[in-house]
């Protein structure tokens, strides 16, 4: 029942969208809303704009793509600043054709169907409301019927700008049904459908051979012919091209550059002027977004064919490339995976982590910088800190390698071989391993790589598991000094003590024999090396957490064991260090006593509790860790 209500609810809110009214209405809302008859660019603009912009660390992140696009921000913000925002202002940049390039599964196609989406979204709002001349095939902005000597006067008492002009059928439309009279010309909300071909339009092309240029600009309607005596009789004319329905909207060229040429050419005026011909017609304005998509190779080949000169000065290229950071790389396989009917099916922590490092190490190039190996870069890309590197370093990184991230592993691979492991899987959870054992198998079976191609993969899944081998150690040394909290605290207490006393240069009370001990320099470099403070550094690493004691002392707050992660790390590493013979032998024993087993007990419901795991990779995890440390 519910779901009725909601459908009834849905059926009143379309009655309220409609609207339909005269041309003179129209004008009436223009001065109140004059954005609705903004060009087909600014609309676009202000539809992703208006869907929220945030700065981080100098890059914008636009809202409306981060629910379907991840690791593309830098890509993203050039498309809007650099494209949408100029031709929302009208400046010559709306004149060209925008071209996607990138390797397949980049998300060309993935941005294309959001604006497509969007608009469609966006055009049932108040704030992208789109009107237009009713009974025009091109659902024409109706500020078109004022006539050119009059249109300045009109941009001086609305302050509105019109571009364009009528289209045949609407000219013929004015002069025969309403004498000219254009205030009582009926005008209705249009609401943008790729599915009703309204305003968006989609051109794919087939064998040169057979596809027609009406597939692009209409045709003539040959039976009507003699019911109107003219081919150049707008009434039989069928204003049924992609070019015609994508007017107000976007239209998406898909695999522009494999069209044959005629094709090509038509896309010359409208991009440059606006405007296209159609039969024995005058030239046929049209206000649309043309965007296309194509590989590098194919663009390689278009721009060194000199005939294409003219074509190649009205696009511009954005590059797509594939994503080079980890953690949106998990982003997308969770959103891939999510939309199938396996997302019941548990996948363990880190599983598709492991996926991720194999995708972005194979797309990144080697680096000249000295100490600097594809691991590293790897994780700066990511936003981790490695040694002798920091994050200010990215930008030479990135300016070494300007064309990384258009070759690689692409994530349709990767997500294949997840379907791989899914289906196959006999249990309801699959793990890191399962992943890059499904991975290897699927280079096994490979038939377009090379030898060489597929030996350094096989290195990026032996590197993968490596990195694995690490996470889960670390995991399990978590879960295991938690088990053994008090330690950890007293550890951490001792710890501070020392420090206290070592910056301020005095000695330790024993608490039992009150005797006078020095600072123990054995006990506090024991847990600094963990997080690899050197010898030279110790010093400075002391003072900066006696400066935090003394802050938290100042604030009244407690300076606890969650208050540094660093040295929370660091005491976590040097407990673990100290129990590694107990978890070696409380995770590969086959027959645990009693403690044991209470131990394992505990460590298993926190990495079930806390950390994501189900009880079948939780169990996993132990096993494997147990064999690590017994090698």
């Amino acid at each position: 029942m519910d779901f009725l209500r909601r459908l009834e609810e849905y059926r009143s809110l379309e009655k309220q969208i409609a609207w339909e009214g005269t041309f003179q209405d129209y004008l009436e809302t223009i001065k109140i809303r004059p954005y609705v008859s903004q060009l087909a660019h600014s609309r676009i603009y202000h539809m992703i704009s208006d869907a929220g912009v945030e700065e981080k660390e100098g890059v914008k992140h636009y809202k409306f793509f981060s629910s379907e696009l991840f690791g593309l921000d830098k890509t993203l913000e050039k498309l809007v600043e650099e494209y949408f925002h100029p031709a929302a202002r009208r400046l010559d940049v709306r004149k060209r054709i925008l071209l996607l390039m990138g390797p397949v599964s980049g998300g060309k196609s993935t941005l294309v169907a959001m604006l497509k989406r969007g608009l469609e979204r966006y055009s049932r709002a108040n704030e992208g409301a789109v009107f237009g001349i009713r009974g025009c095939p091109m659902h024409e902005e109706p500020l078109h019927l004022i006539p050119k000597d009059l249109r300045e006067d009109f941009q001086k008492e609305y302050n509105v700008y019109i571009e364009g002009e009528l289209c045949p059928s609407c000219r013929m439309m004015v002069e025969t049904e309403y004498g000219g009279k254009i205030e009582k010309i009926p005008v209705e909300r249009v609401l943008l459908s790729e599915d009703n071909r309204v305003g968006i339009g989609t051109f794919t092309p087939s064998d040169p051979k057979s596809q027609d240029i009406a597939d692009l600009t209409g045709s003539v309607d040959f039976s009507t012919i003699s019911e109107f005596g003219s081919e150049s009789d707008p009434r039989a004319y069928r204003f049924d091209g992609e070019l015609n329905i994508a007017n107000r909207g976007l239209m998406e060229f898909q695999e522009m550059l494999k069209c044959d040429e005629k094709f090509l050419w038509n896309l010359l005026s409208l991009s440059q002027e606006g405007n296209f011909k159609a039969g024995r017609f005058a030239l046929i304005y049209a206000d649309e977004m043309i965007v296309a998509h194509t590989n590098e190779n194919e663009y390689k080949a278009f721009i060194s064919n000199k005939k294409n000169e003219a074509l190649q000065s009205r696009i511009i290229v954005l590059k797509i490339p594939y994503n080079l950071k980890v953690t949106d790389e998990v982003k997308i396989y969770e959103k891939l995976i999510h939309q199938s009917d396996l997302r019941n099916i548990h996948i363990a922590p880190h599983a598709l982590r492991v996926a991720s490092i194999f995708s972005v190490l194979s797309r990144l190039k080697e680096s000249k910088k000295q100490g600097m190996d594809l691991v590293k870069k790897m994780k700066l890309y990511d936003g981790e800190d490695v040694e002798g590197f920091k994050q200010k370093d990215l930008y030479e990184l990135q300016q070494e390698a300007v064309d990384e991230g258009m070759s690689g592993v692409d994530p349709r691979y990767v997500i294949n071989r997840l379907s791989s492991a899914l289906i196959r899987t006999s249990t309801q959870c699959i793990n890191p391993l399962d992943v890059l054992r499904a991975l290897k198998e699927g280079l096994d079976q490979h038939p377009s790589i090379t030898k060489e191609e597929r030996d350094r993969l096989l290195n990026f899944i032996s590197v993968a598991r490596k990195e694995y081998d690490e996470m889960a150690k670390k995991e399990i040394q978590k879960a295991f000094v938690y088990s053994y909290e008090e330690s950890a605290k007293v550890l951490f207490n001792n710890y501070l003590d020392n420090v206290e006393a070592y910056c301020n240069g005095v000695k330790l009370k024993d608490p039992i024999t009150d005797e006078e001990l020095d600072p123990d320099e054995k006990l506090m470099r024991s847990i600094e090396e963990q997080i690899g403070v050197s010898e030279s550094a110790k010093k400075a690493f002391r003072e900066e957490i006696l400066i935090r004691l003394s802050t938290y002392a100042r604030k009244n707050r407690r300076f606890d064991y969650n208050s540094h992660e660093r040295l929370r790390e660091a005491i976590e590493k040097k407990l673990f260090a100290d129990l590694k013979d107990v978890v070696k032998i409380t995770t590969s024993t086959k027959t645990p006593d009693a403690g044991q087993l209470k131990r394992i007990n505990e460590v298993s419901a926190r990495l079930i509790e806390e950390h994501g795991y189900c009880p079948t990779c939780a169990n996993e995890l132990l096993k494997y860790v147990g064999s690590l440390l017994n090698r």
